[in-house]
């Protein structure tokens, strides 16, 4: 029983520093394998047209992008 705690508590120091580690660098989560971009697969559906949200999404990201172009400073 002793080695079980051991081994659970060492568990639960690794994620706790890996949770504070995320939320001091404030970055995404996201796969180390690149996930569908890195095999060519733009969106995750088959649709011709994107659906309003995935438009709206991307109107605001040219957006930005475009307003981080522009920016003076």
């Amino acid at each position: 029983m002793q080695i079980f705690l051991i081994t659970f508590g060492f568990f639960v120091v690794v994620i706790a520093a890996m949770a504070i580690g995320y939320v001091i660098q404030r970055k995404s989560i996201h796969g180390s394998c690149g996930g569908l971009g890195s095999v060519g697969i733009e969106k995750e559906c088959d649709c011709p047209e994107p659906c309003d949200a995935r438009k709206a999404r991307e109107a605001k990201a040219k957006q930005e992008e475009q307003w981080q172009k522009d920016r003076i400073l």
